[in-house]
C-alpha cells in the first residue's frame, strides 16, 4: 500500500487561488501525487464552484471531484490584513496557483515579483485567457471564448451549421492540464539546477490552438482551412459514426492502410480492399463519399452490439458512443480503478473519477471528497505562525472565516 510519504509529490506545497475550473483542476491533479494543496476561498460564499450545477445539501457533487485532497481557508483577499496572510503562507509555499485577471494580484500586492523577492523558490502558475501579456490581456476570458478563439469551436459541428459546444469545458481543462506540465517541469528545473522559481504564463486559447495539430502548417502552406466536419475527420479517411440496425450508431477508425484493407474484406468490399487508389490516406480521403456508403450498407444490416464483435474479430478500432450511464457500468473501467466509491461526512457514498495518469511505483490517491469552506482556516494559519488571539481579531474583521 502506497503511503502520503511515497507519493511523488509529497512535501510540494501548493497555495491555490483560483476558483472555478482551470486553476482548481490543476491544484487538484497535482494533490492527487500528493502535494499538499491549500485552497484559499473568500470567505462566506466560498469558490463558486460549490454550487454549480447539481448541489446536494448546498454543495455541488463536482465540488467533491474537483477539490478532493485540499485544505479550505477562507481568506478575505481584497482587505489588507487577508493580503498579508497570504504573504506569510506563500514564503512556505512552493508553488501558487491563480486564475485572476491579469493585473488582480499586482493590485494587492500578490503578483510573482513581489512574492519571490519573499521566496525566491517560489513557481507561480497564472492560468488566464489571454496571458499575462499583449494587447489582449485585460480583457475577460473563459474557456468558452478560448475554444473559439483557438480554433477549436470553428471546427467542432456540421458543415453549414452554427458551431457546437463540446459538453464540458474543455479550454479550461487542457489550460489546466499545460499548468500542470509547467509546473513540473519549474519544479524539475529548480530541484536539477538550485536555482530560483519562475513564472508559468498559460493562456486559455493557447491551450486550445495547442492540440489544433497541423491546421495551422497547412493554411500556411496551402491556404487550407480545415472546416467542420460532424462526426469524420477532414482529411482522414475512413473514420466516422455509422447507424446501426438498431438505430444507434457505431464508430469506426479504419484510416491505417492495413486497418482498411481488413475492413473492406470484413463488410465484402474486396475491390475497394484491392484498389491501389485507396491503399493510402490520400487517395481514400478524394473517395470519402465511397467508402463511408458502403460501410453505412454493412453496419445497417446488424445491430451494434454484433458489428462490434465482428470489427474486434478482424482487429479493426471501433466502439459504441458512451453515455456516463455506459461508463459507470463498465467493467474496464472498474477494472482501471476509474469508479471510485468516497464517503462523504454526511455518511453517504459518491461515485468519483479515479486518478490519471497510472504511476507503476508511485500512483495516486485520494480519500474523501472536498473541504467545508474555511475547514482548515485555523489548523493552517496556526502551523503559519498566527496566534489564536489573532485568529479571534481577524474572524471579528471578517478577514477569514
Amino acid at each position: 500500500m502506497i503511503t502520503s510519504k511515497q507519493l511523488p509529490l509529497s512535501g510540494v506545497r501548493v497555495l491555490e487561488m483560483g476558483s472555478l475550473i482551470a486553476g482548481p483542476f490543476a491544484a487538484k491533479t497535482l494533490g492527487d501525487f500528493g502535494a499538499q494543496i491549500i485552497k484559499i476561498e473568500p470567505p462566506v460564499t466560498g469558490d463558486p464552484l460549490r454550487t454549480w450545477r447539481t448541489p446536494d445539501s448546498n454543495t455541488s457533487v463536482w465540488w467533491h471531484v474537483q477539490s478532493r485532497n485540499k485544505q479550505s481557508v477562507a481568506i478575505d483577499l481584497r482587505q489588507p490584513e487577508g493580503q498579508d496572510l497570504v504573504r506569510r503562507l506563500a514564503a512556505e509555499a512552493d508553488v501558487i496557483i491563480e486564475n485572476f485577471r491579469p493585473g488582480t494580484l499586482e493590485k494587492w500586492g500578490l503578483d510573482y515579483d513581489t512574492l519571490a523577492k519573499l521566496n525566491p523558490k517560489l513557481i507561480m502558475l497564472r492560468i488566464s485567457g489571454y496571458g499575462q501579456t499583449g494587447p489582449m490581456r485585460d480583457l475577460p476570458g473563459f474557456g468558452v471564448i478560448a475554444e473559439a478563439m483557438g480554433g477549436l469551436r470553428y471546427i467542432t459541428g456540421v458543415p453549414g451549421q452554427a458551431p457546437v459546444r463540446p459538453g464540458i469545458s474543455i479550454g479550461d481543462s487542457l489550460s489546466a492540464l499545460h499548468g500542470v506540465i509547467g509546473v513540473m517541469m519549474a519544479l524539475y528545473h529548480r530541484a536539477s539546477n538550485g536555482e530560483r522559481g519562475q513564472m508559468v504564463d498559460v493562456a486559455l486559447y493557447e491551450s486550445v490552438f495547442n492540440i489544433m495539430e497541423g491546421a495551422l502548417a497547412e493554411f500556411d502552406r496551402y491556404h487550407m482551412v480545415r472546416e467542420p466536419s460532424g462526426s469524420a475527420l477532414q482529411g482522414v479517411a475512413p473514420t466516422n459514426a455509422y447507424p446501426c440496425a438498431d438505430e444507434r450508431h457505431i464508430l469506426i477508425a479504419g484510416n491505417g492502410d492495413s486497418i482498411f484493407k481488413r475492413l473492406m474484406q470484413l463488410i465484402d468490399r474486396d475491390d475497394l480492399a484491392n484498389d491501389p487508389q485507396l491503399a493510402s490516406n490520400p487517395g481514400r480521403v478524394e473517395h470519402m463519399p465511397l467508402i463511408d456508403e458502403a460501410i453505412t450498407r454493412w453496419t445497417l444490416g446488424r445491430s451494434l452490439d454484433d458489428a462490434l464483435k465482428e470489427l474486434a474479430s478482424a482487429r479493426i478500432p471501433a466502439g459504441k458512443v458512451f453515455t456516463i450511464k455506459d461508463i459507470a457500468e463498465n467493467e474496464h473501467y472498474k477494472a482501471r480503478d476509474m469508479l471510485c466509491d468516497i464517503q462523504l461526512k454526511d455518511g453517504s457514498k459518491l461515485r468519483v473519477p479515479g486518478v490519471v495518469p497510472k504511476l507503476s511505483a508511485t500512483p495516486g490517491s485520494f480519500d474523501g471528497g472536498g473541504p467545508d469552506l474555511g475547514e482548515h482556516t485555523d489548523k493552517v494559519l496556526l502551523a503559519a505562525g498566527i496566534s489564536n488571539t489573532q485568529l479571534i481579531d481577524l474572524r471579528a474583521k471578517g478577514v477569514i472565516a
